[in-house]
């Protein structure tokens, strides 16, 4: 099992949730949209020099800011 960030990871990729790295307000945030320590992702595809990162959580693609998915933990098989 590899562990990365959100960012790191290569698009088309599918691994699950270990830890947010935030506070409280960005816990909450991700947790309404479907995001939480438990849950697996997908990672769509990221927009070039920073951009946002897109991401599948369930039925809903999401795009989520860089910093925010730099603190957002994986575990790849």
């Amino acid at each position: 099992m590899k562990t990365l960030t959100l960012v790191r990871m290569k698009p088309d990729t599918k691994g699950k949730v270990i830890e947010v790295t935030g506070g409280q307000a960005l816990m909450q945030r991700l947790m309404s949209m479907g995001i939480y320590p438990g849950k697996e992702i997908a990672k769509v595809g990221h927009f070039a020099l920073r951009g946002p990162v897109m991401v599948k959580v369930g039925r809903a693609t999401l795009a989520l800011g860089h910093s925010m998915a730099e603190k957002i933990k994986v575990s790849i098989e």
